[in-house]
């Protein structure tokens, strides 16, 4: 919404790095438009505890977990929870404006992010998709509590997500890196996500 005309539009207009003009008025006001970091990737690979872990050591960037969002019933998967991807990425533009980019935990493909209007909001996104090797994942999967509902078939759809994400990363736009967890404990991903991050924030520094 702008503070000076009241117009509320999904037609956001980024005049620059560091400034945000509404497309009724012409108004322009201050707005950092800072990089998001997807740390991405099948059930299993490793996301949410890695990002246990790095909310207190990655003092650079504000760590987040997709799923405090995650409210079933106001998801749509026919358009790939497009309203989600939306609220998430209103949700970082928001939090960049005190200063410090967003390390955000949970599984997207670029092209979900890419599509939404609020992409605007937002600096450059840089993507790194957590992978493991298939009886490792299935291994890992298996081995949650039951409530969680891992059946075979869901196993089977996480497995060929898993192999997707390894064949298309490097043809994605914007790319994922990715990051095999196979044999690593949590604290040695961590590790390799923290370096990951820092090498990109280092060139702005």
């Amino acid at each position: 919404m702008c503070p000076a005309c009241g117009a509320w539009t999904d037609d956001f207009v980024a005049a620059g790095e560091a400034v945000l003009a509404c497309a009724a008025c012409g108004h322009r006001r201050r707005f950092a438009r800072l990089p998001l970091f997807a740390l991405t990737g099948p059930s299993g690979a490793g996301k949410s505890a890695v990002g246990t872990v790095l909310a207190g050591r990655l003092r650079r960037c504000v760590v987040l977990e997709q799923d405090l969002l995650w409210l079933p019933d106001q998801l749509d998967p026919a358009d790939e929870h497009r309203q989600f991807r939306r609220l998430w990425l209103r949700l970082v533009a928001a939090l960049h404006q005190n200063g410090r980019p967003v390390l955000l935990c949970g599984t997207v493909v670029p092209g979900q992010f890419e599509a939404c209007p609020e992409r605007r909001l937002v600096g450059e996104i840089h993507y790194l998709a957590l992978v493991c090797d298939d009886a490792e994942l299935a291994a890992r999967l298996r081995a949650r509590p039951a409530w969680r509902g891992w059946s075979d078939e869901e196993v089977a759809r996480m497995l060929a997500f898993n192999r997707w994400v390894r064949r298309n990363a490097a043809t994605t736009t914007p790319p994922m890196e990715l990051l095999d967890t196979t044999g690593l404990s949590v604290q040695g991903s961590a590790a390799s996500v923290r370096a990951w991050v820092l090498r990109r924030l280092a060139p702005s520094r």
